[in-house]
């Protein structure tokens, strides 16, 4: 099954959040967003379902009776303000502030594959906070144990903190996994096309 995330955007073009397909298409299918194309045309789930034809080479999910493409971008239909600046303390923003990267051996990992290590253990005082949990594979979970990186002879990648959202939104920790993100993430491109265009009215 496929691992795609897909970057929504509100109604100015601006990004606020990653999601994963599932939820987009979700959304989709009930309306919160539309899909966005190569082209920047936005469709609901009835004509992009029609468009999916044109696009066998990306990732898709089947249906009873055909295979959709999983837009690699949505814009929400009723939302036109950045998201709030405090960033949830939570599994899903501990792997993106680390990249998906093990914090001890530096490999990359799926989801599913990594654990949350407090870096001082709790049965040495320390706390479950944006400064002492990272994430790790489960080999150098293992290996730590209950020590400090110290007492383990490990070496943290880089020392844990609190992410701002534009961290956890933002390349380099989300990266842009797809081409098709890069308009949006790179701050250049990105005021291109936020900038507001002179009317003639």
């Amino acid at each position: 099954m496929t691992e795609a995330h897909v970057l929504i955007l509100n109604r100015n073009y601006q990004p606020v959040n990653v999601t994963h397909w599932r939820r987009a298409m979700t959304m989709l299918y009930i309306g919160a967003v539309k899909a966005l194309d190569r082209e920047f045309r936005l469709f609901d789930f009835d004509d992009w379902q029609a468009l999916s034809a044109a696009y066998g080479d990306d990732d898709t999910v089947g249906t009873i009776d055909r295979r959709i493409v999983i837009p690699r971008i949505v814009v929400l239909q009723a939302y036109d303000r950045l998201p709030r600046a405090r960033v949830r303390f939570s599994r899903h923003n501990i792997f993106a502030r680390d990249d998906h990267t093990c914090q001890y051996c530096a490999g990359r990992f799926a989801r599913l594959d990594l654990n949350l290590d407090h870096v001082l253990p709790r049965s040495q005082g320390g706390k479950t906070n944006w400064e002492n949990v990272v994430a790790s594979c489960v080999a150098c979970n293992s290996r730590k144990g209950g020590r400090t990186p110290e007492q383990a002879g490990m070496k943290l990648v880089r020392a844990p903190r609190k992410p701002t959202w534009a961290e956890i939104v933002h390349p380099p920790r989300f990266r842009a996994r797809y081409r098709e993100w890069l308009p949006f993430l790179n701050p250049v491109d990105a005021s291109y096309w936020n900038t507001e265009l002179q009317s003639d009215d």
